[in-house]
């Protein structure tokens, strides 16, 4: 089943081959420009509507929707063609409207505290599926218009490079999107990081890092034993080089694991160095990790502690906790008595 959104400008003017070429600027506006489903696009005949539809029909089957702060976040359960579910959170903030994206079905990354790796991986998702998660989004958000996208949903973004560079560039150039706006998240595939480095795309880095010594990162990120934290530091260093661009740090804090002050010590060394800005994650709570999220407390004194290291910090607003949508809570729906949770958002 293949999306519509799979399919660049000149490919649709292949496609509607023998209609007036004005019917491909009339599709294309409707899809990209006003974010229209396919029968919503009323510029063009309903008999072609209604051939696109049948030809083109959602790639995405909503199976869930749930919302939580006061409607302010909302979360979707897809299922794909084959059977298996991603996960996708629209929230809404005072200054801007954020869409949180899956680009995997589950996850192969195996992170310890995040429900998406405990889930494990299903599959890679199409370019035109991870973009109708955006187009979704857009409209149920209306009248708000959606402003960022985050690639921080369901999936190591780099795990599924082609796809990813492929969105971002589509995002960028068919939707306008800035670059301040659209953000991708990895768990710090190190070569993937050099070579989108040399992408000349417009986005925004997080490296979900976690811990800032191997023994605890190889625990926490198990992709650490392949790509050490000496060997991430040469790919953000790159990034940062070739890009001009400052990227940032994510931190889960994790009660007596990561929330010390030796962990603040190490991580305050470590992004100094690269000068970069981290953003700290009270640890959602997920089924298969036992271990406590650090108190209230403990993470305003740890973005203190950062401060005064002359670290740039600042505390994720935690949304959608209560529907399984907050960062490290989406996972595949794998057993019908579970309930819904969703993976790796950070």
């Amino acid at each position: 089943m293949t999306s519509i959104y799979q399919y660049s400008k000149e490919e649709l003017t292949s496609l509607l081959e023998g209609q007036p070429s004005y019917r491909v600027e009339q599709l294309w506006h409707g899809l990209w420009n006003e974010a229209r489903h396919i029968d919503e696009i009323t510029t063009i005949p309903k008999a072609l509507r209604t051939s696109l539809v049948e030809q083109f029909p959602d790639s995405l089957r909503v199976v869930n929707d749930v919302a939580s702060d006061h409607g302010a976040t909302r979360k979707w359960v897809f299922q794909l063609d084959g059977g298996a579910t991603i996960e996708t959170v629209l929230m809404h903030y005072d200054d801007r409207v954020t869409v949180c994206v899956s680009s995997q079905a589950g996850c192969a990354m195996g992170c310890t505290f995040c429900a998406t790796g405990q889930a494990g991986f299903s599959g890679q998702l199409s370019v035109g599926q991870v973009i109708e998660q955006v187009m979704f989004a857009t409209r149920a958000a209306a009248p708000s218009r959606l402003s960022n996208v985050v690639f921080m949903g369901m999936g190591e973004p780099l795990a599924n490079y082609a796809v990813t560079v492929e969105v971002v560039r589509r995002l960028h150039g068919y939707r306008g999107l800035s670059a301040r706006h659209l953000t991708v998240s990895t768990v710090g595939v190190a070569p993937a990081i050099e070579r989108l480095a040399n992408e000349g795309l417009p986005l925004t880095l997080a490296v979900s890092l976690h811990a800032a010594n191997d023994e605890t990162r190889n625990e926490l990120v198990p992709l650490n034993r392949r790509y050490p934290l000496e060997r991430l530091h040469q790919a953000c260093a790159t990034w940062i080089e070739r890009t001009g661009r400052r990227l940032s740090f994510e931190w889960a804090l994790i009660d007596g694991v990561n929330d010390t002050d030796r962990a603040m010590d190490e991580l305050a060394d470590y992004a100094q160095s690269l000068s970069a800005h981290v953003n700290l994650i009270p640890l959602n709570p997920t089924p298969g990790y036992l271990v406590m999220g650090s108190s209230a407390q403990r993470v305003h004194e740890f973005r203190d502690g950062l401060l005064e290291r002359g670290v740039n910090a600042t505390v994720r607003n935690t949304r959608g906790r209560s529907i399984a949508a907050a960062c490290g809570q989406l996972a595949q729906v794998t057993n019908a008595k579970r309930r819904t949770i969703p993976v790796r958002a950070g």
